[in-house]
């Protein structure tokens, strides 16, 4: 969780958007509390930069898992989308699924019972039908 958090590629969980949602509303009322006075405003453009910074990078990161481009942050209430729906299964074209889950086809499927499908035994006894 939060590797490269100022990257805007790869995917990210809901999990991990909320926290940084989260992370990005303290640290902006931090901001806004402490920065009044004759130097607050200098204060509040050198940290409120990389603030803006981080939740856009995490955004696009959430856009790219559900397989949109980040430009879709921009919509109104889109913070809304991305906290709540799930994101693509498997791989798409911004990467591997964050989850680890991989979707599996039928060339992956391995039947575990001992017991041989094609014969023409009766089970219980063990004697031909």
């Amino acid at each position: 969780m939060f590797k490269n958090i100022f990257s805007f590629e790869g995917r990210i969980r809901r999990t991990e958007f909320g926290i940084s949602f989260i992370i990005y509303l303290i640290a902006y009322l931090f901001i806004e509390l402490t920065g009044e006075g004759a130097n607050g405003v200098k204060v509040v453009l050198i940290l409120f930069i990389p603030l803006v910074w981080f939740l856009w990078a995490q955004s696009a990161k959430r856009c790219h898992d559900l397989g949109k481009s980040g430009w879709f942050q921009i919509i109104p209430f889109y913070f809304l989308w991305l906290l709540f729906q799930n994101g693509d299964l498997g791989y798409n074209e911004y990467g591997e699924n964050p989850k680890g889950k991989k979707i599996y086809g039928e060339e992956d499927y391995f039947d575990p019972s001992p017991i041989p499908h094609d014969t023409n035994e009766n089970i219980s006894t063990g004697e031909e039908k």
